[in-house]
């Protein structure tokens, strides 16, 4: 199996191209890449949000006022 395009290595190696695998579909993995990336910081902006929601709501209101106002 040959993910370059080439089943023999016998050749001028001076006249061969890329020899990287999934050759042609660099613009294609950028972008999967790219949508990746901005989808994983999406998902941890919405879970870090409900996180810090939820440690807001935690405890007493009133008596965590009362110590803060002591300092």
């Amino acid at each position: 199996m040959s993910t370059i395009g080439y089943e023999s290595w016998a050749v001028d190696l001076a006249d061969v191209g890329a020899i990287y695998p999934f050759q042609g579909w660099e613009v294609a993995m950028t972008v999967i890449g790219v949508i990746f990336w901005i989808g994983w910081h999406r998902i941890q902006f919405v879970r870090e949000g409900q996180h810090l929601e939820e440690a807001r709501k935690m405890g007493d209101k009133d008596k965590i006022d009362k110590m803060l106002d002591r300092y």
